[in-house]
Order: structure tokens, then C-alpha cells, then sequence
């Protein structure tokens, strides 16, 4: 096992400079010059936009900027916004309340999907299992942003139960009905996922071998049902979450949530390299890092799942 993890932190390595070379790369080639923009309409002085590219490095040639930015990033520096802000600072104000976010998001489509699809796989054919199969046709067919301006008028103004948008701090309560929103689209693919594996497994030698036995239904269910189904499930849950923290920009900008998803987007109009790419960074590590948790989880949920050294 811990050669196997060893092996996996090591080809996380060229993954994680090909990716910070593309990004930065992909923000050097963007259109004009985000020095000038800063000041809008005005025209500053050439020496005053010489020194300022000289103070973020845009003065030095594109590899040159990108070993500068390699060499912070072993130094643990993330580079400064041209706020004059340190980027850390800012990934650190904006990190926990995605953080936040994420995790509501997929506790709900985790419980809720899991659920249905469990129910409707055992009870394949029946009215829950087509009523299912409908609601979570509609769900993914609705754009996101369609269903974030519904709970905000329904939920939000019509009924009161919700904040409209996301206060200062950004508090657990104010994250509640975003997260619904969020886990809405995902909720439907889970479920449709869950009563696929478990029509599956409800099928195979191994679960009417149980039966067979005389194990109850409802010790079958859980250990061999269930447990054997939820593999591509965590799959998918570990995917969603890593995209999630990347940011859900639109549903933050619909709900003003101070998060990384439009810090991020702001950052890319402004030009910002150095806070995209230190942003970027971090979010393929926690992606790696859940990837690898996930394959240690496959071991877990089926036994047979081993490991080579």
C-alpha cells in the first residue's frame, strides 16, 4: 500500500507542472494588456506601466515569468493580485467558505441520491422507480442558473425560508439553499447512477448465492447490495467535489457567495496570472489528492479490489 501511494504522489508531479505551464501559458497568450487596464480610460505615464510590469514580472519574457512563478510556489509564495494583496491571503478568505459550499453540495446529492436510486433500483418497474427515472430527467435537462433564480423566488422570497443571497462571513445558513441548488443536477445523475449498479448487483451469483443461504433482505441489502453499487457512485461524488471546489462560478455570482469560483473569474478579466495560476495550482492538488483518496476507498467497498506492490 504505501509503495502504491508513493508511486501515485511521484506522476503527480509532471501532472502538476503540465498543468501550471497550460494555464499559465493559456493566460500569458491572453489578448492586451491588463497593466493598462487597470486604469480604464486613463493613459498613465509609460514609466509608471514600465514599473509596474517590472514589479509583477510581465517586463521578463513568458518562461522566464513561469520558472519565477515555479520558484514561489516551492517557496511556498503564490505571487500578490495587483490589489497589492497577497494571493494567499486571498486563496485563505475565499478557500473555506468553497470549502463550505462543496461539502453541503455533496452531502445533500450524496444522501438524496443514494437513496432514490437505491429505492428505485430495488423497486425497478414499479411507480417510485418511474417517477424517479422523470424528476431526474427534468433536473439535468434545467440549466443551473434556471434553478438557482427558482429557489431564490420560491424558497426564497415567496416562502422566506432562505437568505436571497449570502451574507457577510458567508454563514452555514446562507450556503443551505445555494448547496441545494448545487446539488440539484447531481443529485439526478447519482440517482440514475445508484439504480443502475444496484439492478446490477441485484442480479449477480453472489447476492442470490446470500439469499440462498437465508440471509435476510435486510442484511443483503446494505452488505452485498448496496456496498458492491456504490463504487462508480464514489466516482462520480469524488469528481463532483473536485469540480465544486474548483468553484461553481455561476451559482456563486447568482447568490453573491464570496468564494473561489468568482474570485477566480474575476481574476481571469483582470488578466491576473500569478492568482489564476496559484488558484489553478492548488485545485489540482486537492483534485490529486481526492483521486488518490478514492482509489484507497475502492479497497474498502469490495475486498476483492487489492493493491500490487
Amino acid at each position: 500500500m504505501a509503495g502504491y501511494i508513493v508511486r501515485r504522489l511521484l506522476q503527480a508531479i509532471p501532472v502538476l507542472l503540465g498543468t501550471t505551464f497550460l494555464i499559465y501559458f493559456m493566460v500569458f497568450a491572453m489578448p492586451g494588456d491588463p497593466i493598462v487596464g487597470l486604469f480604464g480610460d486613463k493613459t498613465p505615464p509609460p514609466q509608471v506601466l514600465e514599473r509596474i510590469r517590472a514589479q509583477y514580472n510581465l517586463d521578463q519574457p513568458f518562461i522566464v515569468q513561469y520558472f519565477i512563478f515555479l520558484g514561489g510556489i516551492f517557496t511556498g509564495n503564490l505571487g500578490t493580485s495587483f490589489s497589492g494583496q497577497p494571493v494567499s491571503e486571498i486563496l485563505a478568505a475565499t478557500f473555506p467558505v468553497t470549502l463550505r459550499l462543496a461539502v453541503l453540495a455533496v452531502f445533500f446529492e450524496m444522501v438524496a441520491g443514494i437513496t432514490v436510486g437505491l429505492v428505485a433500483g430495488l423497486r425497478k418497474g414499479g411507480i417510485f422507480d418511474a417517477s424517479a427515472l422523470v424528476v431526474s430527467l427534468i433536473l439535468i435537462s434545467l440549466p443551473i442558473f434556471v434553478i438557482a433564480f427558482v429557489a431564490q423566488f420560491v424558497f426564497g422570497i415567496q416562502l422566506g425560508w432562505f437568505r436571497t443571497t449570502v451574507g457577510t462571513g458567508a454563514p452555514i445558513q446562507d450556503l443551505i439553499l445555494p448547496a441545494l441548488v448545487l446539488a440539484t443536477i447531481s443529485f439526478a445523475q447519482i440517482s440514475r447512477l445508484t439504480r443502475a449498479s444496484v439492478i446490477d448487483t441485484d442480479g449477480q451469483d453472489f447476492v442470490r448465492t446470500a439469499a440462498s443461504k437465508g440471509l435476510s433482505r435486510s442484511r443483503i441489502v446494505p452488505v452485498h447490495i448496496l456496498r458492491n453499487s456504490l463504487i462508480p457512485v464514489v466516482t462520480y461524488l469524488a469528481v463532483d467535489f473536485g469540480v465544486l471546489m474548483v468553484g461553481a462560478t455561476v451559482t456563486e455570482g447568482i447568490f453573491n457567495v464570496p468564494g473561489v469560483g468568482r474570485t477566480l473569474y474575476q481574476a481571469i478579466i483582470r488578466g491576473e496570472g500569478p492568482t489564476v495560476v496559484s488558484f489553478v495550482t492548488v485545485m489540482v492538488l486537492i483534485y490529486l489528492i481526492i483521486n488518490l483518496l478514492v482509489d484507497l476507498l475502492y479497497a474498502v467497498l469490495d475486498p476483492r479490489i487489492r493493491y500490487a506492490k
